[in-house]
């Protein structure tokens, strides 16, 4: 390494805010394996389609319906 770096030159990252942040979530394994398989067949990491589904929701403001029985 070396003993100094010159940066004067540098940029900002502009993808800087589209950057992904780690989050822990509890998901029930039968939600997984749904999406894991529907994955397999799009070719696609499974946790990149949940937030692509995610997103979707996000973006057209899906809202949840809940009924308790």
């Amino acid at each position: 390494m070396r003993d100094h770096y010159d940066f004067s030159d540098s940029v900002k990252n502009p993808y800087a805010k589209k950057l992904k942040k780690q989050v822990t979530i509890r998901l029930d394994e039968d939600t997984i394996e749904y999406f894991k398989k529907l994955a397999d067949e799009k070719d696609l990491p499974y946790q990149s389609l949940i937030n692509l589904y995610l997103r979707d929701c996000a973006q057209s403001h899906k809202d949840l319906k809940i009924e308790w029985k």
